[in-house]
């Protein structure tokens, strides 16, 4: 079955004090096309995720977050000395400038060197293990909601196909009739040459054979929007030659509605992966 390419998946992971998600949205997209966003330290990982993704996704816009909600918190210490001979220096440009002293604690701490900031860094290789699994979970719930929009997609397509070849058949025994009333009006050189510039018979059966190409596409397991966006072009050009060729108002109203169905087609190609 076809899939769509609109979709989200996230999955929770954690180790001890670290904790995080993984988020997975896509959309609609001429290609597949993927926008990291990491944490930092975390870019040598974004072809193993392209590798995962490629196994669900075949084309659209897709954007992976992987967020750090928690780690462990960083450790500090105070320096002491470097506190003391700040506190020494001020004093001593104070006294010599006949200032008071007004440097209190909260100033101090903000002061380069007083606080050393032992920051805790998580490695890439205590992480990916967790991000892996992660992804892994959120790619499925993701195909899941692609797979599903694809199958009401792909309802709409086959309501649109079978209205179609309704039309199609009305347009067929049209033809005939209007033959048939011509034979009677013309001479035979005059009914050759009208039977000739206005048969639709090929244009009738290539429409058919596109509409049966379309319900294999919809039940195959390979992506297919460019393909059912080309056939629908396809189909286009033969109603339209179909409208010009057959100069009758059943046929004209049976093409306006036929092209109507068909551009509803291209449109939810452009959903179909």
């Amino acid at each position: 079955m076809v899939k769509g390419m609109t979709g989200f998946g996230s999955a929770h992971f954690s180790k001890g004090k670290i904790k995080g998600v993984v988020e997975i949205k896509s959309l609609n997209h001429r290609y597949f096309d993927i926008t990291y966003y990491l944490p930092p330290g975390f870019g040598s990982v974004e072809d193993k995720i392209k590798q995962l993704l490629s196994k669900e996704v075949d084309r659209g816009r897709v954007s992976v977050a992987v967020k750090l909600q928690q780690k462990p918190f960083a450790a500090f210490s105070f320096n002491k000395a470097a506190a003391r001979q700040y506190v020494t220096q001020a004093k001593a440009l104070g006294k010599g400038l006949g200032l008071q002293n007004d440097l209190s604690l909260s100033d101090i701490i903000k002061l380069p060197g007083v606080v050393d900031n032992n920051d805790t860094t998580i490695t890439l290789e205590e992480c990916w293990p967790l991000i892996e699994k992660s992804l892994n979970s959120a790619l499925k719930s993701l195909a899941g909601m692609r797979k599903r929009e694809g199958q009401s997609l792909a309802r709409d397509i086959q309501t649109q196909l079978k209205k179609m070849t309704s039309q199609i058949q009305q347009i067929r025994s049209r033809a005939r009739i209007i033959l048939e009333e011509k034979r009677k009006e013309l001479v035979d050189d005059e009914f050759a040459s009208f039977q000739k510039s206005n048969d639709v018979n090929e244009e009738i059966a290539r429409l058919a054979h596109y509409i049966d190409e379309l319900k294999l596409l919809l039940r195959a397991a390979v992506s297919s929007g460019k393909k059912i966006d080309f056939i629908a072009q396809e189909m286009q050009r033969e109603t339209n030659t179909i409208g010009s060729k057959l100069q009758d108002k059943i046929v004209s109203n049976a093409v306006i509605s036929l092209k109507s169905k068909i551009e509803k087609i291209r449109e939810q190609s452009q959903n179909i992966e």
